[in-house]
This record gives C-alpha cells, structure tokens and sequence, in this order.
C-alpha cells in the first residue's frame, strides 16, 4: 500500500475524521465481481457494505439488476435507486412486516422478496400481505452449518417450503444459503468444508423438486465463497464486501483479489510522548468490534495502537517524530460495512481531488416506511 492512489490534493477541504470513497475502484470492483461469473445476471450483492444509492446505480449501469439487504431502510433506499428486484435476508417480524409490505406496495415495479426459517412468521406474513392484496416472494432460509438463522436440512425444512407454497399471500422463491462460518484462510481448506456442505444441500433442492416444489433458484454465499458459488453451482451469488474491500478481507483472502475504494481519513490532534501520535479517529469512527488493529495506516506500518475511546486513537511508532499536529492520516479499517454505518456521507475522491458527497442514505433506521 506504498503507492499514493489514496491522497488529496487539498486535505483542508475535508473536516476529519472523514470516510472517502474513489468511485474508479469502486467501478473496477464491480467489473471482478461481473468477471468472476462472467455475467452480471447472476449477482446479487448486498449492500450492508455500502448503504450509497450512487454505488447502487453504478452497478445498475454495469448490469447488475438484483440486490440483497438486511433492513428496511436499505431496501427502501434500494427501490429509490432504481433497484428492480430486491431481497430482505432478514425474516420480517413484528411491524416489520408491514413496513415490508407498504414498500411493495408503493414500489410496485420491484419485486421485493423476503426469507424465512418459522412457521409463525410465515403464516404472519402471509396473513397481513393477503389482506394487503400482495404476493410476496419467500425464500426458505437454510441453516447450513452457521448457527446463525435459518432452518437445518431435513422433513421439517421440506415441511415449512410446502407451507410457503400452499399459503395465499407467498409464494416459493427458493432457498437462500448464508455460509459465513466458512472463512478459513486457505482456500483449499475453505473450499472441502464448503463441497462437504453443498454435498448436503443439492440433494435438499432435488428432493424438493421430485415432490413437485417448484424451486426458482438459489441466493448462496457471502464473500468469502463467493468464488465457489460463481464457479461450481447456478445460484444468485451475494458479495458484499468486494465493492469496498477492508484489510480484514485482504489479510484473510488472499484468493479474493479486489481493489482498496474506501480510506479513513484522520488528523493529528495531539503527541502525548516522543513515541506517540494521538488522532480524532475514535471509536465512533472506524468499527470497534473487532481487536486492535482496527485499522492500519498507509506508509506507517509500525503504528502500535495503545489508547482507543469514543473520540480519540493513540499510537505508538518510532515514526513519531516526522508528524506534526494537524498533519494527515489514511488508514484502511479491518471492517468496512460497520465503519461505513458510523458516516452520515463520504466524500468522494477522483485523481485526488474531491468531486462530490454521498450521503450514506441507508445507515439509517427508518427513511419513509
């Protein structure tokens, strides 16, 4: 990361801490997600990563049609982008459900669908878009070896799919495959542990089909298997961090190969010992939810984190002496998706130069439904 396709020209426009956004990367990652299946048709990314209407509709230009979310707030920001057919990989309960169903109900040229792993939330869902005179697409969502959500392989899958084929108000979309527990650095490795558990799956889809279940398609994966997805089945394929990529991803996936689009900006504020720098870059500016570093500085490799709070990070480095206060920063977080939610907009960087804001529309709870 020696190279300086991450500095500006003009830093004292920006105020810090700041999350910049270089749409060239972004544009020539979503051409490797597109080359990765060799078609557009077949992604589905998410857009917890990113949460920008304007990343949105530059993947719309490039082919992409179909879109995964995990809020309302994002699928309404999907619909306001242009988004034509998007999927809520959360099962709706309580108002959501009828938050869900007022956005198809408003946007009626998008086919939003949803997923679930109840019976209970089925019948709920079925019931309220009954009444609101919608069918609504339900993916059945499958417990693949996460623990996380979802349904275990078995009757009492086959069970619930023929529920959501048999109520009025759903519809069978498919199965939906979150196989996030599979991270495993080697990809040799990640690869056995995802064969052993497609070994299970594949048959799951063909009994279903000999019973006369009709089965759309499959939504597999997240990023870390989204090469096995694109290259050994037929399923939608659902990355998400490879329109902006982290060093977490890069250090763990050496296999996954995308471009740096999104940098932290900071500032020097203070240089509380020879050995010490202190930035504006606390907790409520890159995502604290993992162990330090949470985020590593271009052109300072030796940067030791040893105080983080809510508005402060110091470090300790032998480079102490070549910053002064107010000097600049860049740093690429560890996770991106939760660091992007802590900005209400990016600035946004062409050859070095600031062109424009985007606001981080989705980062919000609520827009309008």
């Amino acid at each position: 990361m020696a190279d300086n396709w991450h500095t500006l020209a003009s830093p004292d426009e920006i105020p810090s801490p700041a999350l910049l956004v270089y749409p060239d990367r972004v544009a020539e990652n979503i051409r490797r997600m597109i080359a990765a299946l060799g078609q557009a048709e077949r992604l589905r990314p998410h857009v917890k990563t990113h949460k920008m209407a304007e990343i949105v509709q530059m993947q719309i230009k490039a082919g992409i049609g179909q879109f995964k979310c995990a809020t309302i707030a994002e699928a309404e920001m999907l619909g306001q982008a242009g988004a034509r057919d998007v999927l809520l990989a959360n099962q709706p309960v309580g108002p959501n459900v009828g938050r869900l169903l007022r956005l198809a109900g408003w946007f009626r040229d998008v086919r939003f669908s949803t997923i679930a792993d109840d019976a209970g939330a089925v019948g709920a869902l079925a019931e309220a878009a009954l009444a609101a005179g919608i069918t609504l697409p339900v993916w059945l969502d499958l417990d693949a070896g996460m623990g996380r959500t979802g349904i275990a392989l078995g009757q009492a899958a086959v069970t619930l799919y023929k529920l959501i084929d048999q109520l009025p108000g759903v519809e069978p979309a498919g199965l939906h495959l979150y196989d996030g527990h599979l991270h495993d650095r080697d990809p040799a490795e990640r690869l056995a542990k995802w064969q052993a558990m497609m070994d299970a799956v594949r048959p799951f889809r063909t009994g279903l089909e000999a019973a006369g279940l009709p089965v759309p398609g499959v939504v597999g994966g997240g990023t870390p298997t989204f090469p096995f997805h694109a290259q050994h089945t037929d399923h939608e394929c659902s990355p998400g961090t490879t329109l902006l990529w982290d060093f977490g991803y890069r250090d763990n996936f050496a296999d996954l190969d995308y471009q740096h689009a999104a940098v932290l900006m900071t500032r020097v504020i203070s240089k509380p010992g020879s050995d010490r720098i202190t930035l504006d870059l606390g907790h409520k500016a890159v995502a604290a939810e993992n162990p330090q570093p949470r985020v590593q500085f271009i052109d300072l490799d030796d940067a030791e984190p040893v105080v983080h709070s809510e508005e402060h990070l110091t470090l300790r480095t032998t480079k102490a002496s070549n910053f002064k206060v107010g000097d600049c920063l860049y740093g690429i977080p560890r996770h991106i998706c939760p660091t992007v939610a802590l900005y209400d907009r990016a600035h946004v960087i062409r050859s070095g130069e600031l062109t424009d804001q985007w606001q981080v529309t989705a980062r919000a709870r609520k827009l309008t439904y």
